[in-house]
């Protein structure tokens, strides 16, 4: 398989996507002609304007982009698809609305036969086997918190170490601790702003500015940066 899963979209001060594009178009290649876009994160705006922006990032690279809503069959666009990108927003939208149109078992399929796959905030968090690791809150119930599986370890995009004064809550890494407590065999990868992980030939690796964090039930949190040997994590058992 061959996966792109960026924690965020937006870095500060810089466009849609402008601090991924190099390794877009490097990922992709010239091989591949077009993209299958999946708007489904959808919530404060059209899938109609979330595929144009998306749009404009990917075509001025040669890229032609397709909606999937704006198919007849969205089974028959995935697997005849060159690549796949999901976008971001609201990770439990985005899996009703997979499970909705009945494109699971399709992506699954479409990835393990070698179309690359990316992947940005939410459509990072449903490579992974649930949407359990997601910030989002939950506005829809989906059928399932069930989702793709194409890595065997939980994602956490937007990941922050910060703990404002006077919050009295939990910090994103108690939150994704209780989730560890339930699923103690699972790896839970917290990827800050402007990180990737990146699958490519069996080797999976981190690209950006800033290391990342992972977390296991049992073992002290651990920092890896761009360059370390994770393959460790692909070897792990998934949420079961």
């Amino acid at each position: 398989m061959r996966l792109l899963l960026l924690s965020n979209s937006t870095n500060t001060g810089m466009g849609y996507l402008e601090h991924a594009r190099d390794t877009l178009g490097a990922f992709l290649g010239p091989a591949v002609r077009s993209v299958l876009f999946i708007p489904y994160a959808a919530v404060r705006f059209t899938y109609d304007d979330y595929a144009a922006r998306v749009r404009a990032v990917f075509e001025p690279m040669g890229y032609t982009l397709t909606s999937i809503h704006e198919v007849p069959n969205p089974q028959r666009a995935i697997a005849e698809a060159d690549a796949l990108a999901v976008g971001g927003g609201n990770t439990f939208q985005l899996v009703h609305h997979l499970y909705n149109v009945d494109v699971m078992d399709a992506i699954r399929a479409r990835v393990a036969a070698g179309a690359p796959y990316i992947g940005w905030s939410a459509g990072s968090n449903v490579a992974c086997p649930t949407l359990c690791t997601t910030n989002d809150m939950p506005i829809i119930e989906p059928p399932s918190f069930q989702s793709l599986g194409l890595v065997p370890f939980q994602i956490n995009p937007h990941y922050l170490d910060a703990h404002p004064d006077g919050h009295m809550g939990e910090t994103r890494e108690e939150r994704l601790q209780e989730f560890l407590a339930l699923n103690p065999g699972t790896f839970v990868v917290g990827l800050r702003e402007g990180t990737l992980l990146r699958l490519d030939g069996g080797v999976l690796e981190l690209a950006g500015p800033r290391p990342m964090r992972v977390l296991k039930q049992g073992r002290p949190p651990r920092e890896y940066e761009p360059g370390a040997n994770l393959q460790f994590l692909l070897h792990a058992p998934p949420v079961s």
